[in-house]
């Protein structure tokens, strides 16, 4: 073959893979992995009502179950307790970065930390609704396969001092963009506790249909306990504001 013509060929062939390189569809960035997977745990919703029952287990030994509510819009989110009765009324109030119990007999809500244990291995931010796109910095690591789904590995450092961990690593499901897997560490790296999800159940946003989490079994790193956490009775509805308003919940 010519010189002429070795070079007219591989010019077609640059030319043929440019095209395909132009017709692949774009890698998503990391945050916006993060962000579409918060959707399956209410994060950046503009409404949504879910109910999450909830045991805890040390050994051998289990709590009496709970149940509460949570409605959520956007970045606010205030779960309420229905069971066991004594604790009926109690209320978590997330507003951004805040975060206020209230129960009867107070005579004015009480600012919390979300890292507090709520119940178990679940802390108060693991009941409200997950915004982990706006409170971490996202950084994709690798791929690996997971339950024989390929996923995204994605480091999270948290971006102040209010979010429930200081570092999370995420595994999130390349085809339903939900979180698989989550290990949760200290700022020094130590490991704390690890979860896993479920997604049974489905809701209607923008005119899709998404999956939304069914269970999170919350584990300790270093003990043999854990939380079993199961959403159910999801609906994404219009929730008035004055329902996260501080005033509303004396």
């Amino acid at each position: 073959m010519k010189p002429a013509s070795i070079k007219y060929a591989l010019l077609l062939l640059l030319c043929a893979n440019l095209a395909v390189a132009d017709s692949a569809p774009p890698v998503p960035d990391a945050q916006t992995i993060l962000q579409h997977s918060d959707h399956a745990r209410g994060g950046g919703m503009p409404g949504i009502v879910w109910e999450i029952r909830l045991v805890s287990r040390d050994g051998s030994e289990y709590s009496e179950e709970q149940r509460l509510e949570v409605r959520a819009v956007d970045e606010a989110s205030v779960a309420e307790t229905i069971e066991p009765a004594r604790f009926r009324g109690m209320k978590l109030l997330q507003v951004g970065r805040n975060m206020w119990l209230t129960k009867p007999g107070l005579s004015k809500p009480i600012p919390i930390s979300p890292r507090q244990r709520m119940s178990g291995e679940a802390a108060n931010g693991d009941i409200a609704a997950t915004n982990y796109a706006a409170d971490y910095a996202a950084t994709q690591t690798g791929e690996e396969t997971l339950e024989g789904e390929a996923c995204y590995v994605l480091d999270l450092k948290a971006r102040h001092n209010r979010t429930t961990y200081d570092q999370i690593r995420l595994w999130v499901a390349k085809g339903r963009e939900v979180s698989l897997k989550a290990e949760f560490y200290s700022l020094s790296g130590k490991p704390l506790k690890s979860a896993r999800f479920e997604y049974n159940q489905e809701i209607l946003y923008e005119g899709k249909h998404i999956p939304f989490v069914s269970r999170m079994v919350i584990r300790d790193a270093l003990t043999d306990s854990d939380t079993d956490m199961h959403y159910g009775a999801v609906v994404v509805r219009a929730i008035a504001p004055a329902e996260f308003e501080l005033g509303q919940m004396q």
